[in-house]
């Protein structure tokens, strides 16, 4: 993930810094194509962060193995301590609130998104009338989803890294 972010912020920049240029130069000849190490991609974000002002999103965070989520967070927590400018919006399930905020040392902004009932029930609706077999459903079927889905919902929420590092929390 780290590496396609830093492919995506490199084609943003003018020009390619020479110790991106040179690292992709190395490893374009080594067997079996092995790329940079994480430790390797993180100092080259760092590098091209703090060379302007920079917005990374990761969507559905809470989606990720715990075990890579861990390190992703850390590797974005080295990439902010040394790109003031950076920010960083990340959104996900409030069950990894805690977790984001431990490894952004404190640096974040929560914002809860609750999904109103009827938008969710407008949602199904829509979905179930482009059902392309609308025979293969009963009344009976399509009312008990449209009562356990939306009861099932469960609030979402964005993280966001705050320049001032004063963590807020707005609900």
């Amino acid at each position: 993930m780290l590496g396609a972010l830093l492919k995506q912020v490199v084609s943003g920049l003018e020009e390619i810094p020479e110790e991106i240029a040179q690292a992709y130069e190395e490893h374009k000849n080594v067997i079996d194509g092995q790329g940079p190490q994480l430790t390797d991609i993180v100092k080259m974000l760092q590098t091209t962060t703090s060379r302007k002002p920079t917005f990374i999103c990761i969507d559905a965070l809470d989606e990720c193995a715990a075990r890579y989520r861990v390190k992703l967070l850390h590797s974005l927590n080295e990439v902010l301590q040394r790109s003031p400018g950076t920010r960083v919006l990340v959104t996900g399930r409030p069950h990894i609130q805690a977790e984001v905020r431990k490894r952004l040392s404190g640096r974040v902004t929560t914002i809860c998104i609750t999904p109103k009932r009827h938008d969710i029930i407008s949602y199904i609706h829509a979905r179930l009338d482009e059902d392309t077999m609308p025979d293969a459903m009963d009344s009976g079927l399509k009312a008990e989803i449209l009562k356990k889905i939306p009861q099932d919902i469960s609030e979402m929420y964005v993280e966001a890294t705050t320049p001032d590092k004063v963590p807020q929390v707005m609900c």
